[in-house]
């Protein structure tokens, strides 16, 4: 199998020493922050990603009302009554 690292040249490049190239981003003077500040930021968008959830789909009441007329469940003059009540 042909090492595919060789060919980059930031692998190439042997930065020599704990911060450079080669070393690990924890090594470098801000490689802990950076990595707590990357984490922070992809919890904070799971957790607004989850709260939002349906976001706003909740049905109106006029959308209640339609749907039930449409389904057969309330007639016309129901419908119409319904919907004077409730001022739309």
């Amino acid at each position: 199998m042909i090492n595919w690292m060789r060919f980059l040249p930031a692998a190439q490049a042997g930065g020599g020493g704990p911060s450079g190239w080669d070393g690990h981003m924890m090594y470098s003077p801000f490689g802990g922050f950076s990595m707590i500040l990357i984490l922070g930021v992809l919890v904070v968008f799971v957790v607004l990603a989850l709260r939002r959830g349906d976001g706003g789909r909740e049905e109106t009441p006029l959308a209640i009302l339609k749907r039930r007329y449409a389904k057969g469940e309330i007639d016309k003059e129901e419908f119409e009554r319904m919907k004077r009540e409730l001022g739309e």
